[in-house]
């Protein structure tokens, strides 16, 4: 019998496979990035489905089996997409998430990209729409430091997005900005 795991978890991407199953991508604290198969998920009435929807929060138990992840139960806990009311913050949680996606090919064991990812998603639903942009840009530097591809300073804590950490941003952004650029480089994307 396999050894079942609870952990809550952001659901950064879903990828059909087959005809009624899905590969779920989340970020966990716990765990960090991990890949798993949800299986009928694309059924209609499907239990799981509200649960593994892009941009939810859940609380998930999951299964290690011999070559994937697989989520055996899932219970809502935040819905960030309906959360980000206007399409605007989607967009921007959408890059940041894209860029995390495309830097991380398998599996990343690294548990500061939950917080940062959780910081982001709350920033875009209590923040003003005119710090977006500097949230943005501060989320993606520190997915970037927290895989290794940035070693400079960054303002706050990893979940931290308050308006006085973002007005430094504003201010340093050509600065943020080139660190970003460069460690995209030294990613090899």
């Amino acid at each position: 019998m396999r050894h079942k795991y609870e952990t809550r978890g952001i659901v950064v991407a879903r990828t059909p496979s087959g005809e009624a199953n899905a590969f779920i991508t989340f970020i966990t604290p716990g765990f960090g990035l991990v890949r798993a198969r949800a299986q009928g998920l694309r059924r209609p009435g499907a239990k799981l489905a509200a649960a593994l929807t892009t941009f939810a929060e859940s609380e998930l138990v999951l299964v290690h089996g011999k070559e994937y992840w697989r989520v055996t139960g899932a219970v809502p806990f935040e819905n960030w997409f309906m959360r980000m009311q206007r399409s605007a913050p989607r967009k921007r949680a959408s890059r940041v998430c894209g860029l995390l996606l495309r830097l991380v090919a398998d599996e990343a064991h690294d548990t500061a990209l939950f917080s940062v990812i959780s910081g982001f998603f709350d920033a875009l639903t209590v923040l003003p729409e005119d710090t977006h942009d500097a949230a943005e840009i501060l989320a993606a530097l520190r997915v970037l430091a927290a895989l290794g591809l940035d070693t400079g300073e960054i303002p706050g804590e990893l979940s931290s997005f308050t308006p006085a950490i973002l007005a430094t941003v504003v201010r340093e952004r050509p600065a943020y900005i080139t660190r970003i650029n460069r460690g995209i480089v030294a990613s090899g994307l």
